[in-house]
């Protein structure tokens, strides 16, 4: 499995692989090139027989990823944000669709792309003191990689709608309760909880829990494909707006001023 990666690095130990967002600096920040290795990470995963867990993580405390590339919005033109927004639905929808249980070890901010990111793996365990959210009302867009079609499935109609409009962040005891993670955990001990749960699971016959996996997401995903091409749509005619580019750049040159 390569390691010849410049935005994630890959760690493979038996049965299960660390997949860790690697761009502490920007925040674990998503730009177009770890889309790309993210791709390239999860068909390598996907193809070795011998791995039966994966956990996505980011590297630091601060951020599990918070999100798009802002630089890289502000560059957009409606054909180029085509191309990104296609790019992340479909990486998440394989993610989602791996034959492998994928588990985000949140341990810090998962905001806008880093929580679709997050919404795409089977389990979330979260720390405390963090926070989630889908910011991108604030920046005169939406949630195109699937945030719109998950997150409803995930903690209900009524909260997503909340969490997408309002683009306010909740705390990891909020998401608990509303079904967004499965558990909160003292940032000391996330580490020794992951490591507890692949344990459990990868004890499970594989074949039994990929039937599961498989059958609840076909439940799930009936209309999915139809609604993230509407996402698309939304997305593109939001890029060919001003107001939006204007909320971008200011909310860009805000970050650059912290």
């Amino acid at each position: 499995m390569s390691n010849c990666y410049k935005t994630i690095k890959l760690k493979k130990n038996h049965h299960i692989v660390w997949l860790t967002l690697n761009r502490k600096n920007k925040l674990n920040a998503i730009n177009s090139l770890m889309l790309q290795e993210l791709s390239e990470a999860v068909n390598s995963i996907e193809k070795d027989v011998n791995i039966r867990c994966v956990v996505i993580s980011g590297e630091g405390e601060k951020a599990f990823s918070t999100g798009a590339d802002i630089k890289e919005l502000q560059k957009l033109t409606s054909k180029t944000a085509m191309v990104f927004a296609i790019k992340g639905q479909q990486l998440f929808s394989r993610l989602e669709g791996l034959s492998k249980l994928v588990i985000a070890a949140i341990g810090g901010h998962a905001l806008g792309g880093g929580l679709e990111l997050a919404l795409a793996c089977d389990f979330r365990i979260a720390s405390d003191g963090i926070e989630l959210g889908c910011p991108e009302i604030k920046l005169g867009f939406i949630p195109a990689w699937g945030g719109t079609q998950r997150l409803p499935r995930i903690v209900g109609e009524l909260e997503a709608k909340r969490l997408i409009m309002t683009g306010n962040r909740i705390s990891a005891i909020e998401a608990l309760k509303i079904g967004l993670v499965d558990k909160v955990v003292p940032s000391k001990d996330l580490q020794t909880e992951i490591q507890e749960l692949t344990k459990r699971l990868t004890e499970h016959h594989l074949a039994v829990l990929k039937n599961i996996k498989f059958f609840k997401q076909s439940i799930a995903n009936d209309s999915i494909n139809s609604e993230l091409k509407k996402d698309t749509e939304v997305f593109i005619q939001l890029f060919s707006s001003k107001k939006t580019k204007d909320q971008i750049r200011t909310f860009g040159s805000y970050k650059n001023k912290k």
